[in-house]
């Protein structure tokens, strides 16, 4: 089977040796995602909607460079730094995926790399076979 290896432009991705997202075959992983903005900052300081938003942005630009969309999705993962945030992470879960219902997982964790993000997401996707790597 072919691999894509999918890059974000993350400062992050040469330093820890990882892709944004990885295609192998149908199957789609897109790695731990955090709300950096496109000045390389992190967007929505303080503010977990706007944080997930850009985690989703980043997430399903990746599953597009890997040929895929947000109706392959089958599991998305939501990592808070404060599980009481979770119902508004879980609305803009709910604006992307509600018709599409994968299987969802929202833990708390201790931190982040960076400690101004308030949440990471994680999303995994099968394809058709048909569809060119």
């Amino acid at each position: 089977m072919t691999r894509k290896n999918v890059p974000s432009g993350s400062y992050l991705e040469p330093i820890i040796g990882f892709s944004r997202a990885v295609r192998i075959g149908p199957h789609v992983a897109v790695a731990g995602t955090a709300p950096i903005g496109t000045d390389g900052k992190t967007a929505g300081v303080g503010d977990v909607e706007v944080q997930m938003r850009r985690c989703l942005e980043i997430g399903l630009a990746a599953l597009k460079d890997a040929g895929a969309d947000a109706s392959d999705v089958i599991r998305t993962r939501i990592m808070l730094t404060d599980a009481t945030l979770w119902e508004q992470a879980a609305k803009v879960h709910g604006e992307v995926f509600s018709d599409i219902r994968p299987a969802c997982t929202v833990v708390e964790v201790k931190g982040f790399v960076d400690p101004d993000w308030l949440v990471e997401t994680e999303i995994d996707a099968i394809i058709s076979e048909d569809t060119p790597a």
